[in-house]
């Protein structure tokens, strides 16, 4: 398992650059705009991190800003903590054998979100190229809120 990034929610990414860039010190590393879902995201790393961030795209901080007006209360600006995994069907079986509940499967072999006993949302991603569609997770639900 490898750590990625940490998303927070913004809803002003200029101030927000400001802060996390300006005052903190991180760097922006690259910038994914995307129209149709109308958010951009701008992932930040450390200095010191700046080269791993590049080549692994990893350890960062995940600024996400939704384009249409949004309040954020009881933490929703918190996102979620991303991970990478060597197989995402056996780590996703290990939880549920642990009493997990899979919010979202890994239908599609690439990823899956659980929460942790405290509601984090975790995002597990699977290395490298996505793992072949298999059952039961292929016609597996999503289950609350991920």
């Amino acid at each position: 398992m490898r750590y990625l990034h940490t998303m927070v929610r913004v809803t002003d990414l200029d101030a927000s650059l400001r802060f996390w860039c300006d005052l903190l010190g991180l760097q922006e590393v690259r910038r994914m705009e995307n129209e149709a879902g109308r958010y951009t995201l701008v992932f930040l790393a450390a200095p010191a991190d700046r080269a791993r961030s590049e080549a692994e795209r990893s350890p960062e901080v995940e600024l996400t800003f939704n384009w249409d007006p949004e309040t954020y209360d009881g933490g929703r600006n918190f996102g979620h903590l991303a991970y990478k995994v060597d197989d995402i069907y056996a780590a996703c079986q290990r939880l549920m054998d642990g009493g997990v509940t899979i919010n979202r499967p890994p239908r599609d072999g690439r990823m899956a979100f659980v929460r942790s006993p405290d509601g984090i949302s975790i995002e597990l991603l699977q290395e490298g190229e996505p793992r072949p569609s298999a059952e039961p997770w292929a016609s597996m639900p999503n289950t609350g809120s991920w």
